[in-house]
């Protein structure tokens, strides 16, 4: 597309705009394929037809405006605009070296050959956009088209991402009908055509680290163009991006203390591009076993049983095999032993709570990134330095040792790095935590495996909204799994003794639960304590986040949270939504809904319990 294309999209954007002249129902020569087949295709004049006596409206009208958003969101690939982009794509990129898998990409291209590749990956920076298109291209993929929030719609940016791939869509949908219609017609004609996707499953950035809940919109898109459309498989990619270190964190954290989120425009461009020139060093990006969308809705549909909830369990699948190839990266469990501390500890002790860490995953086959030793010093002592340089650690060297500890107000973003591996640690930390619960509710001296299971399941419920926990069959058998890694017990499937179950603990060589639950639990207890301090009152849920976060500080000072992170609006927010699903949170002024005061109590009972729990396990921890 040349300058004077571009010019004369411009001068007819802004006539539309200004009423002067009706947005074209036929195609331009300006209009992208998949642009110009739509609004030739019998079909979708039909359905817009349809769609407008549905809505009583004038078919021309719903026309036109269904013109003017396929041309808001298609985009194109100038080849010209597309070099441009890769060098500033990798300019943007240079405080990182970037490790892919070889392997992994050659059975990608095989794929690729013959059918259409769908990448879902996960959203930990404005990066990722970048990233994962400028890899698909350097390693001989089939381009990719990347669905992006039209937040990032900005000038001068946005018309020349339009142009390299980018597809902008807007997040609030919900009252623009023909909008909708529009973009699952676009999606159609692009899988129709074999064009590879890109797009975060979160919907957005994680604010924390670990993978939010997945977005249905984009996946559902896709396969209804899979349901009509007689055509090739289209494999959904699980993609993981992970970063050594982000500068964006410090950023988010904020937000997280209650700050109002910058808006994307020029400003926010030119800041991420000063900040990219340090050094933060690797991003790694991997990609889980690909699924067939086509072949796995047909397995579905075959049992009754799953017919409507399609779309849900392959968006968790997608994020299961995402948190599976997400490597442990050096940060992470650097920032998970000095969090866990919350104190400044030698290089010695870092390493004493990293390696049977370490054991722990080789143990359970997960990924270290870079295939980093996470048992060796140099590797730590580097890891240290780094954290140290970009201001997230502090060190004090000037006594008999040097020591190393979160550095102020830093306690969230090293919380958003140890994140990135906690996936790989909840079960194991509920293990403990289940153990010590049914060895107090033991009446007779015996612990039943039963008993083990129903602990863990009501942890599981508790933190259902917090972390993505695999189906409860999968789920008991991977405790059962965990409660074997902790230590022999005679047989597992028979009762033992609840000393038989304290001394397993006692004598572990690692315990998590601590380092692993204690900040989320912390901050459901704030939750829970200032909604049982409201009785059967209705809360305004913005005052109320607000008083968490002063109450917050305040149990900071006392010690009664471990640290600052557990201080976080994000998690607050999670709590909240946790007492909406029990009906603790009331809309209505002094509403009884079930003797509501009580159970709200009871609520901050539950948790406070699980904090004694945990930290029981931090004292064993402690004299281990």
């Amino acid at each position: 597309m040349t300058a004077r294309e571009v010019g004369r999209i411009g001068v007819r954007k802004l006539l539309q705009r200004t009423g002067i002249i009706d947005e074209s129902t036929t195609p331009l020569a300006t209009d992208p394929d998949e642009v110009v087949e739509l609004l030739n295709a019998r079909w979708f004049g039909d359905r817009l037809d349809a769609l407008a006596d549905e809505l009583g409206r004038d078919p021309h009208s719903v026309r036109s405006e269904a013109a003017g958003y396929l041309r808001e969101v298609a985009a194109s690939l100038d080849e010209r605009a597309v070099q441009a982009w890769r060098g500033f794509s990798r300019w943007l990129m240079r405080a990182y070296d970037v490790l892919v898998d070889e392997d992994q990409i050659a059975e990608l291209r095989k794929l690729d050959r013959k059918a259409t590749l769908a990448f879902a990956f996960s959203h930990r920076s404005y990066l990722d956009g970048l990233l994962l298109p400028e890899v698909i291209q350097a390693n001989r993929l089939s381009a990719a088209l990347t669905f992006g929030g039209a937040n990032l719609n900005f000038f001068p940016m946005g018309g020349f991402a339009k142009r390299t791939g980018t597809i902008f869509i807007r997040r609030q949908t919900k009252d623009i009908p023909v909008y909708r219609f529009v973009l699952r017609a676009y999606t159609a004609q692009l899988v129709q055509n074999h064009v590879n996707l890109t797009w975060s499953i979160e919907g957005g950035r994680t604010r924390t680290g670990k993978l939010r809940p997945p977005v249905f919109g984009i996946l559902r898109y896709i396969t209804d163009a899979v349901d009509e459309i007689d055509g090739p498989e289209v494999y959904l990619v699980p993609t993981s991006i992970v970063y050594d270190q982000l500068h964006e964190v410090e950023a988010m954290t904020t937000e997280a203390y209650g700050a109002v989120k910058r808006p994307e425009d020029l400003r926010f461009l030119i800041r991420l591009s000063r900040q990219q020139g340090e050094r933060l060093g690797r991003a790694y990006l991997d990609f889980g076993d690909p699924l067939p969308l086509r072949k796995r809705l047909e397995e579905m549909r075959a049992d009754p049983s799953g017919i409507g909830t399609e779309i849900e369990r392959i968006a968790l699948d997608v994020e299961h095999r995402i948190n599976r190839a997400t490597p442990v990266t050096p940060t992470a469990v650097v920032s998970l032993a000095l969090l866990g501390a919350d104190r400044s500890l030698s290089i010695s002790e870092v390493l004493a709570t990293v390696q049977p860490l370490a054991s722990y995953i080789a143990a359970r086959n997960w990924k270290v990134a870079g295939a980093a030793d996470l048992t060796n010093r140099s590797t730590i002592r580097w890891t240290l330095h780094q954290m140290v340089a970009s201001g997230v650690v502090s060190v004090y060297d000037a006594g008999t040792e040097a020591v190393w500890g979160v550095g102020a107000d830093r306690h969230l973003v090293a919380a958003f790095y140890r994140n990135t591996a906690i996936h790989i640690l909840v079960d194991r930390a509920i293990a403990e935590l289940a153990l010590l619960a049914a060895t107090e509710a033991s009446a007779d001296g015996s612990v039943a495996p039963a008993t083990v299971r129903d602990e863990a399941l009501r942890l599981r419920e508790l933190l259902k909204f917090e972390f993505l926990f695999s189906a409860r069959a999968q789920f008991e058998k991977d405790l059962a799994d965990e409660v074997r890694l902790i230590g022999p017990v005679a047989d597992p499937t028979k009762a033992v003794s609840a000393a038989d179950v304290g001394r397993l603990l006692e004598s572990a060589d690692l315990l998590l639960a601590h380092l692993v639950l204690r900040p989320f639990l912390d901050a459901y207890h704030i939750v829970a304590d200032r909604l049982a301090a409201l009785e059967d009152e209705a809360l305004d849920e913005d005052v109320f986040l607000a008083e968490c976060l002063e109450v917050g500080k305040q149990w900071e000072l006392q010690r009664r949270i471990a640290n600052a992170e557990s201080r976080s609006m994000e998690l607050f927010k999670t709590a909240l939504r946790l007492a909406r699903h029990r009906e603790l949170v009331s809309d209505v002024q002094g509403a009884d809904h079930g003797h509501i005061a009580k159970r709200r109590r009871e609520f901050a009972d539950e948790i406070a319990t699980a904090i004694r729990r945990v930290n029981a396990i931090a004292e064993l921890a402690r004299r281990r």
